[in-house]
Order: C-alpha cells, then sequence, then structure tokens
C-alpha cells in the first residue's frame, strides 16, 4: 500500500470536526503522528483541555493510524486505555505520536503518546476491530 507522508486533515466531517479537526502524518508503515489545536470550546471550567476532547484526538488519532495500516478498510474501537499525565490550555498545539504494534486478520493493536511542546500531556493503548 502507498501512503503519502505529507500532513493532511483528516476528520473535517462528523464529531471531529465539531471538535476543531486534527491534522495527520504518515511517518512509515507503523509509526504516524497528528496535531491539534486546543481551541476556547476544548476547554473544561478550569480553562484547561477536557478529559473528553484529549480522548476524542487520541480515539481518531489512532483509530486512523489502524485505519491506513489495514488498507483503509474500517475499523471501529474496542478499547481504549487512556492515562491523563499533564494539562494542555487554549491556543496550545497537541502533537500524538502513534505507534501501530501488531494487525491480526480482525483486529489491530495501537499505542499513543499525547504532548504539548515538550510536556507529556496523555498516553493510550487501545484495540480496533477490523469490519
Amino acid at each position: 500500500m502507498k501512503i503519502s507522508n505529507k500532513a493532511k486533515k483528516v476528520s473535517t466531517t462528523g464529531f471531529v470536526k465539531h471538535i476543531g479537526g486534527i491534522d495527520f502524518k504518515v511517518i512509515n508503515e507503523n509509526s504516524f503522528e497528528f496535531t491539534a489545536k486546543v481551541q476556547s470550546f476544548n476547554l473544561n471550567s478550569k480553562g484547561i483541555s477536557h478529559g473528553g476532547y484529549i480522548a476524542a484526538i487520541l480515539d481518531n488519532g489512532m483509530g486512523t493510524s489502524a485505519h491506513y495500516v489495514i488498507g483503509e478498510k474500517v475499523c471501529v474501537t474496542i478499547s481504549l486505555d487512556i492515562k491523563f499525565i499533564g494539562v494542555s490550555k487554549e491556543n496550545q498545539i497537541l502533537f500524538g505520536k502513534v505507534k501501530v504494534n501488531r494487525k491480526t486478520n480482525s483486529l489491530v493493536f495501537v499505542n499513543a503518546e499525547l504532548f504539548e511542546s515538550k510536556n507529556l500531556i496523555a498516553t493510550a493503548s487501545g484495540v480496533w476491530k477490523i469490519i
């Protein structure tokens, strides 16, 4: 499968469009990156990124990675385990590093780290079901 390594806007429709979207980049056949800008509507009442926003961009970045690894077939999240470590604020750029660890005929296993600058914001692991 030939995949461009140029960054491109993904998830510009549906739910992720409403939280600002993400930019996605293929690094190699098992490694991917994404970025997202924290906007005012992504914040909780304390002025930091809402945990649901962090979960949504991780799910999207990891799921898009799984989608590419399986030849752009449809896949859905079975499980997503997130460790919230740091915080991010409005106008900061979040940077996700995604690694697809393994794929079978029916499942894709993915890990990710999410940073703001050099500060670790969250880590995640998940499993996607190939449909």
